[in-house]
């Protein structure tokens, strides 16, 4: 069973934890989930394109991305979910961390904050091994690429994300 650390309104754990979409948050109360972006120096972002029986925006282009694990920090879960969803281990890559933001939900039990990161990571398209019980297909795109799948409605995150493809 996969736990989750429950997280004040200031980002600090409670001390307490959640199983897994078990969404009994109160107001004020938060999970951690992180969002890596991997940019090639060329300027191009792997993206992963969401399965289709995913229940929240099937078949959407994202990054990588997921819930931390109790007890695990922010930079741990971005490191993991990258490697899970992508094969790629951005643990020794330049970047890092670049802000947080975080959503409420009132009265549905599923406040979150979000850690985003950026990862410089060279590497080539058959280094990557999609997660394919996560994903149906990737693709490395430029920043033009992501805004018009934005404006499609398509890209996860975007509106909150936007900056990170300013590079």
């Amino acid at each position: 069973m996969e736990l989750w650390d429950i997280y004040d309104k200031n980002k600090q754990p409670t001390g307490r934890t959640m199983k897994r979409n078990d969404w009994c948050l109160k107001d004020d109360e938060y999970h951690l989930t992180v969002l890596g972006a991997i940019v090639r120096k060329d300027g191009k972002f792997l993206i992963t394109k969401r399965a289709m029986d995913k229940a929240w925006a099937p078949g959407w282009w994202e990054i990588s991305g997921g819930a931390a694990m109790a007890g695990e920090s922010s930079e741990d879960a971005v490191i993991r979910e990258i490697r899970e969803e992508t094969g790629l281990d951005a643990s020794s890559a330049e970047g890092g961390y670049l802000f947080t933001y975080h959503r409420e939900n009132p009265g549905k039990g599923d406040n979150y904050f979000v850690d985003v990161y950026r990862f410089l990571l060279n590497f080539n398209e058959q280094d990557v091994s999609p997660q394919f019980s996560e994903t149906t297909e990737f693709m490395l795109a430029d920043k033009t690429q992501i805004e018009t799948f934005a404006r499609q409605g398509v890209f996860l995150h975007y509106e909150s994300i936007r900056q990170i493809f300013d590079i």
